[in-house]
């Protein structure tokens, strides 16, 4: 805590000049840390400032990722004919490439479901009891064994320790009485399809008796094989990176095409966030510029910006941003015709391809992320670079304020001591003045009334 400056207190004729003297020096003093505080206001504005642009070269380099995904196997789409019969999944991007499928569901699968045994207590209120008063249970599913102990001796207790066994089933509570009159039974179901034994038993007796047993999927891709595919589970894997959900028996066909959407999806967020950086930084520029007018970073990013949109590369009919629909207008930002796009991905797939490349190497997604990670690749970036300089620099004078705020305390505290006594002494010479005044008064008063 810094030293509080000494106040002034003076109480002769002179006092108002002593004060006067005083703040003056501290005034002159001060000088020094009021150019240091406009200094750190403009590093902080530069740093504000900093820190727009940077989320602009972020904005880009999210829209760089998106696109990258987008030609490289993001812009496919999976669809199945018939989604009654199963519904299709993309998973990854790497491995796809277009074709279609012929499905040929010949049994969707079943769980097996078991309830709890007639015979057991009437349970009327689940929260209150259960169908056995065992505080542990042994859970037995398709062989495996699981010890089941329940928070509270009642039913619904019971089916939440068994969803939270790991046991590979699911627990419900169902009310198979009336209204009025309402008889709660355990309810377990495999979460493997197929014949998949389940029993609970309460170390005393078996609890369940099995309802439907359950039977696995079988399908065949394309006519193969010739014996169907059984499946324990209804998501199964038709090629890398596509999976279809098995609903029920029947025939369709799964499709899988090139889909233009998401990369266009992202050269729409390239472009938005293009402009609004290059706005951004025009508010940088002139005589009447903002917080980073003259620093070198503006030019530089301004030439990074310019880098982007200028690549050139590929071969064919795509061989610039231009022949995907990208153009200037008059006032330097770019606009983006979807249409022409989409036209050209889908007359020359190859070209668009060659110039995009795929986010390594050559083409244009490598050079866009080579150009934005040198400003914003971790602590190495310009951004980053940048924004520590001028933390270190706002440090720098902040310290220098305080060192220089502490030498002006100790100076005024200093000067007002020394005030303080000069004001002491003016005032006693000023009260001996006035003692000796008035006792002349006084003796000429006498001296003129004899």
């Amino acid at each position: 805590m810094g030293t509080i400056p000494a106040t002034f207190n003076g109480s002769s004729t002179y006092a108002a000049d002593l004060q006067q003297t005083i703040t003056h020096a501290v005034d002159i003093a001060s000088i020094p840390i009021n150019q240091l505080n406009r200094n750190v206001s403009a590093l902080q504005a530069q740093s504000t400032e900093i820190g727009y642009l940077q989320n602009g070269f972020v904005l880009l380099q999210n829209a760089i990722k998106s696109l990258t995904a987008g030609v490289n196997g993001g812009g496919f789409s999976a669809s199945a004919a018939d989604n009654t019969i199963a519904t299709a999944n993309l998973t990854s991007s790497s491995t796809l490439s277009a074709g279609t499928y012929s499905l040929n569901v010949i049994n969707a699968g079943s769980p097996t479901v078991s309830v709890s045994n007639t015979g057991l207590p009437t349970v009327a209120d689940p929260t209150v009891t259960s169908i056995s008063t065992s505080s542990s249970y042994t859970l037995t599913v398709n062989g495996s064994t699981f010890t089941v102990t329940p928070v509270a001796n009642s039913l619904n207790a019971l089916a939440q320790a068994i969803n939270t066994s790991g046991a590979g089933v699911s627990a419900t509570v169902i009310n198979l009485g009336s209204p009025s009159a309402p008889s709660y039974t355990l309810s377990l179901q495999s979460s493997a399809l197929g014949d998949i034994p389940i029993q609970l038993n309460d170390g005393t007796q078996d609890l369940l008796t099995t309802l439907s047993t359950g039977t696995q999927a079988q399908y065949q891709v394309n006519g193969q094989p010739a014996t169907p595919i059984s499946s324990n589970r209804s998501t199964v894997t038709l090629a890398p990176g596509l999976t279809v959900n098995l609903l029920q028996a029947g025939q369709t066909t799964i499709t899988v095409a090139e889909n233009s959407s998401a990369a266009t999806t992202a050269l729409s967020s390239f472009v938005t966030a293009y402009n609004a950086t290059v706005d951004e930084l025009a508010t940088n520029r002139g005589s009447a510029g903002g917080p980073l007018s003259g620093q070198s970073i503006v030019f530089s990013l301004g030439q990074a910006l310019r880098d982007l949109t200028n690549f050139s590369g590929g071969s064919g009919s795509v061989t610039s941003l231009t022949d995907l629909g990208l153009v200037f207008d008059g006032t330097g930002h770019l606009s983006f015709d979807q249409s022409q796009f989409s036209s050209t991905a889908t007359a020359h797939p190859g070209d668009l391809a060659s110039y995009f490349g795929t986010g390594t190497g050559s083409g244009f997604l490598a050079a866009a992320s080579g150009i934005l990670n040198g400003f914003i690749s971790g602590t190495n970036g310009l951004f980053q670079a940048q924004q520590a300089t001028i933390q270190k620099r706002i440090t720098a004078d902040n310290q220098e304020i305080s060192d220089t705020q502490a030498r002006i305390t100790t100076m005024q505290n200093q000067l007002t001591a020394q005030m303080s006594a000069a004001d002491a002494l003016l005032s006693k010479l000023q009260s001996q003045v006035s003692f000796m005044t008035q006792l002349f008064e006084a003796q000429n008063a006498i001296a003129n009334g004899r």
